[in-house]
């Protein structure tokens, strides 16, 4: 919970639920546990996670905005991270006490990638003159090198043999029959040094030229061999695929096949998934073949291991920047997008992808609508009417009632139509009591985020509702004396903090 909530810090809350989601349904069944017991506390914390920067969720940044329109200093990237870490620690202390009690014992329920498990491609890659792989033997390449693959045989001199000579060092024309990621067979794609075999046979030679322009994934496509198709039971040299298509296979996907043999000598089977590269005219024609069920855009995107520690110290340098507040927080966060993008540590093509503009809409819309609450008198009515039935009450109870309120709505409402709702409305209600308005406007935006009672309140909630097999119940369970504790906590160190 804790390793998730960190990483819920500087990235979206669903991203880091997504991320962590098949590992850990993969520790779950390497250690024989009910992925019901894990999956819960993993969303849970990567909610939690977003209340330590305000950079965690949109909510904090239209709470900011609305502070910003009130005359107010506004948020600095850490100004929450009091409660933030305060309430992270409570939860992991809740879920590790209680929660765990509370959470139900099922096993998991089968995901698209175990239906279809189109997590292992079989291809055949070469070794290069010049290779850095030359002189190392498989297991190091497999296990040490920018990217992971399961060797299960290789080519030598012609010869081909379906098992490893694990102490044997690489020598350049070497070809390595492996099972790979999507993700790491376009890396190999990348890697200098080695190239897959296929381009290398039949290609022009100007693939790894191409493939250093653009983004390799953008290259290559997916066709499934149809049921009645003329090629099952024929392999790609009795059907001269290269001649008849124009395009090249670089590698096959079989459900629940293992295969250890050269490529071009795989007979095809019905269902089997092609991986191609070729130019429009060549995936056209098959596209048009009823040969093939469909063509579709190959699913792997490219993963520059090598640039990790680049990609810590933009993110790192971004967040000490921010933090130093001597430039402002959009400025900083648009040079560190940039600097993702020219140090190679992401392709345009995937900078662009992961750009959600829905949000970038909603918060254009969301400011002037928290402005005209203000500039109509709405938000000065509806405060009008809250003050008056929580005369003479403790503050620490006006906030409770308002994480309440803003809790129970944002089950129907996303956590950033809440907070530019309510946070006006939060503003005007302080300044009638003559107090802060932060603590108000900051309860509002947490409660929007942080509250757990039903599934539906969060998208990673429902991330794990079904690979979790959870009943609507499970989370009201577990989620109410969460949320209770995490209202408590928001509302005592929010005032010690503002006030």
């Amino acid at each position: 919970m804790l390793s998730v909530a960190f990483l819920s810090a500087f990235t979206h809350h669903v991203t880091t639920t997504a991320l962590m989601l098949p590992v850990v349904l993969t520790l779950c069944r390497e250690r024989d546990i009910a992925v019901s017991k894990l999956l819960m506390p993993m969303s849970f914390a990567a909610s939690l996670g977003t209340t330590i920067t305000i950079i965690g969720a949109p909510a904090f940044l239209i709470a900011g905005n609305v502070l910003v329109q009130a005359g107010r200093p506004g948020l600095g990237i850490f100004s929450i991270a009091p409660i933030g870490i305060s309430i992270t620690i409570a939860g992991t202390l809740f879920m590790l006490a209680a929660g765990r009690f509370l959470l139900p014992a099922r096993e998991g329920g089968e995901t698209l990638a175990d239906l279809y498990r189109l997590d292992s491609y079989f291809t055949e890659v070469e070794i290069l003159d010049g290779s850095p792989f030359i002189d190392r033997t498989v297991t190091e390449v497999a296990s040490k090198g920018p990217f992971r693959f399961a060797a299960v045989g290789w080519k030598r001199d012609g010869k081909g043999l379906c098992r490893l000579l694990d102490e044997e060092k690489l020598r350049k024309g070497d070809v390595l029959w492996v099972h790979a990621t999507p993700e790491d067979l376009i890396a190999l794609r990348r890697e200098s040094g080695v190239e897959l075999h296929p381009l290398m046979e039949y290609g022009t030679g100007e693939g790894r030229g191409g493939a250093a322009r653009e983004d390799p994934a953008d290259r290559l496509v997916q066709a499934i061999v149809a049921p009645q198709s003329d090629m099952i039971h024929r392999s790609l040299q009795e059907v001269d695929f290269k001649t008849r298509y124009g395009a090249i296979v670089l590698g096959i996907w079989r459900r629940g096949g293992f295969l250890c043999q050269e490529l071009a000598t795989v007979k095809f089977e019905a269902g089997d998934v092609l991986v191609l590269e070729g130019d429009h005219e060549s995936l056209s024609r098959i596209a048009r073949d009823p040969a093939f069920l469909m063509i579709v855009p190959f699913h792997g995107e490219t993963r520059l291991r090598g640039k990790a520690k680049v990609a810590g110290a933009v993110m790192l340098a971004a967040v000490v920047a921010a933090a130093s507040r001597l430039v402002s927080l959009d400025i900083v966060m648009l040079a560190g997008a940039a600097a993702m993008v020219l140090c190679g540590c992401i392709t345009p093509r995937l900078a662009y992808q992961s750009i959600d503009t829905k949000i970038y809409v909603f918060i254009a819309g969301a400011i002037p609508l928290g402005a005209a609450m203000q500039k109509t008198g709405t938000a000065a009515l509806m405060a009008s009417r809250l003050q008056e039935m929580i005369s003479g009450w403790n503050p620490v109870f006006i906030l409770l009632l308002i994480f309440a309120i803003v809790a129970l709505i944002t089950q129907f409402m996303s956590d950033a139509a809440t907070t530019a709702l309510f946070a006006p409305i939060a503003v005007a209600l302080a300044e009638r009591l003559g107090q802060a308005p932060e603590p108000y406007v900051i309860t509002v935006a947490m409660a929007a985020v942080t509250s757990f009672l039903t599934p539906i309140g969060h998208h990673g909630n429902l991330l794990v509702y079904g690979p979790g097999r959870y009943r609507f119940s499970d989370f009201t369970r577990v989620g109410t004396p969460l949320t209770a504790i995490v209202a408590v906590l928001v509302a005592v160190i929010s005032l010690a903090v503002w006030q």
